[in-house]
């Protein structure tokens, strides 16, 4: 069992930055590949990108790649999304989840996070 919590969500103008994170309870953290996911309104859940359950191998959605990185810390049990650059089609809830496969898809993941709300203001 894996729980997870994010943190770090608010309200940026477009072109700031935010700092998401997800805490992680259970013992078995280091085996897990960690996504982050997004919801905005009347949309469908999205890849936002992975981290491997290592740390060095990561995954990034096309309209993310090159703003956004993923990184963890096994021994604090924590998983990081920096967001640079943060466009207003950005806004979204924000969800971490973990899965034993590194996967663009939500169904592949186990267990999820309850979300956090980014919103950015043009």
């Amino acid at each position: 069992q894996v729980q997870l919590v994010e943190s770090g969500g608010g309200l940026v103008q477009a072109g700031g930055s935010l700092r998401l994170s997800c805490a992680a309870s259970g013992r078995t953290f280091s085996r897990y590949a960690m996504g982050w996911f997004r919801q905005a309104p009347g949309k469908e859940r999205e890849f936002v990108g992975v981290i491997s359950w290592d740390g060095p191998h990561t995954y990034y959605a096309d309209s993310v790649n090159g703003r956004f990185t993923i990184s963890r810390d096994n021994a604090k049990n924590t998983v990081n999304l920096q967001m640079n650059s943060l466009k207003p089609e950005d806004t979204a809830v924000y969800y971490c989840a973990a899965s034993l496969q590194i996967s663009v898809l939500a169904t592949a993941y186990d267990y999820w996070g309850q979300g956090t709300q980014v919103t950015v203001s043009s």
